[in-house]
């Protein structure tokens, strides 16, 4: 309680300190309350690593503030509070000595140097690499459509006015020790990302090439395990596992492209490449690509269909010589809200947290689909086939020890191994700011292979079944 009261003073003298400098204080937020009902949320009824049982029902409560303290139009601050999804009954909402769990998820300055068009952006921001918006966000770094951020510092420079802008950044994502290694030996920790952006805009076409360094240091990766298995090889846990050198070198390249002059159809494509640790051990390089495609028709006021699809590349039958798989860091990529994928949806906790790299598949979806005043409607169908050698799985599972530790059964795809998924979702708007929300799932895990997921002790692949999820809450935006 006294974290939150001291939280709260500091929000207060914040306000009262800039109330003389800025002219404005603006605020919004949102705040949502929902059920998830979700069987085989693992395609089984345990956890990934089949250690624990699933809890087949919950109720999960969400809220954030956005406050921007607006000196004038070229100088202002933001501050991002929240306390992120938590089930009732448990931390911030159970009887039981709740505990304290609101969080900053945003606290930047953004402001324009004197006399010109040039934008400073310094602080805890949201950060995604370019990816076609049909897409939601990137495979490689996504905020999330600003949910997520990262400690950074990004630059705006138009070039030509509507045409040309570029964003150069820097974003030190990872530090574990912070200002002291824990002994006398000086330790590599830091993960720090490099990037650069250029959006062309002309009259119905839009291309943004991109690129992106980063120096992983030794010891940063481990501190994050969605991050470390994103970046790392299945032959990284051959002993003497991790990186040899004190630092590796990763890069990305690539370019989105949006073509809306034919409109009402409207195409999107995007071609990724990205490689690290290549001047380390061989079994602990990684390298790929990542390509997509998808086009929408806009010209039905009752809905709007789109057609998608991704190809990427998957092991080979080693890990001696490293992955083939495209190295990501925060990976948020999906189409129409599909339910295997972690992208729009309105309600959270509610997906299957299938893994694009190293897959191909194709997504059909109707959106917006509307004949009834105030309701609007999505139905999406996906369907991916694992790009992964079974072999190569095999291994790196072997050398990881275990599903759920580097890669999951049903969410890194073998060649064989294939997805289905369904997704049908409501929005009703009670009042102008105020959404009932119904969100339905299936999913269906075909042809697991035994040979790489089962273990002695525990037979995933025998107690496979679909998946069912059903969430309805409500929504506030204010």
């Amino acid at each position: 309680m006294k974290r939150v009261v001291s939280l709260l003073l500091f929000c207060l003298l914040l306000a009262s300190a800039t109330a003389q400098a800025a002219t404005e204080v603006k605020m919004a937020g949102d705040f949502r309350a929902y059920g998830v009902f979700f069987q085989n949320h693992n395609w089984t009824t345990w956890n990934a690593a089949g250690t624990q049982t699933e809890e087949a029902f919950e109720i999960w409560q969400r809220w954030r503030l956005r406050s921007d303290f607006v000196a004038n139009e070229a100088v202002k601050f933001r501050l991002g509070t929240r306390v992120n999804d938590t089930p009732w009954g448990y931390g911030t909402y159970t009887a039981a000595n709740p505990t304290v769990s609101i969080e900053v998820y945003q606290a930047y300055l953004q402001f324009k140097l004197p006399a010109c068009d040039i934008e400073v952006t310094a602080g805890y921001q949201p950060i995604s690499l370019p990816q076609s918006p049909i897409f939601y966000d990137s495979v490689v770094l996504a905020s999330k459509r600003e949910s997520n951020s990262f400690a950074g510092l990004v630059v705006k420079a138009p070039i030509i006015k509507d045409t040309l802008n570029v964003f150069a950044g820097f974003s030190r994502l990872i530090d574990v020790n912070r200002t002291y290694d824990t002994t006398t030996t000086q330790v590599d920790d830091e993960l720090d990302a490099y990037f650069l952006t250029l959006p062309i805009i002309i009259d119905g076409f839009k291309a943004t090439p991109w690129a992106m360094a980063a120096v992983v240091g030794k010891a940063s990766t481990g501190a994050v395990t969605s991050i470390r298995n994103g970046l790392v090889s299945g032959g990284s846990f051959i002993a003497p596992t991790g990186f040899n050198n004190t630092d590796n070198p990763y890069w990305w390249a690539g370019t989105s492209l949006e073509l809306t002059a034919l409109d009402p159809l409207k195409f999107y494509g995007d071609v990724i490449y990205g490689q690290g640790a290549s001047a380390d051990y061989k079994r602990n390089e990684r390298r790929g690509w990542f390509i997509d495609a998808a086009v929408q028709y806009t010209g039905f006021d009752w809905a709007t269909p789109e057609l998608g699809g991704w190809w990427s590349t998957g092991e080979d039958n080693s890990i001696a010589n490293g992955s083939e798989r495209l190295p990501s860091i925060a990976n948020n990529f999906g189409m129409g809200n599909s339910f295997l994928y972690p992208t729009g949806q309105d309600l959270s906790k509610n997906d299957m947290g299938v893994n694009p790299i190293g897959s191909w598949g194709l997504t059909g979806s109707i959106k917006n689909i509307s004949f009834l005043e105030k309701l609007s409607q999505r139905l999406t169908f996906t369907a991916t086939w694992g790009n992964n050698s079974p072999a190569g799985l095999r291994k790196a599972v072997l050398a990881s020890g275990g599903t759920g530790k580097y890669l999951t059964m049903g969410k890194d795809l073998a060649i064989g191994e294939y997805v289905l998924g369904a997704n049908f979702d409501s929005k009703y708007m009670l009042y102008e700011n105020l959404a009932l929300i119904v969100e339905t799932g299936w999913a269906h895990y075909g042809n697991p292979n035994g040979s790489i997921w089962n273990t002695a002790s525990r037979r995933f692949t025998k107690n496979v079944g679909d998946a069912w999820m059903a969430s309805f809450g409500f929504k506030y935006t204010f």
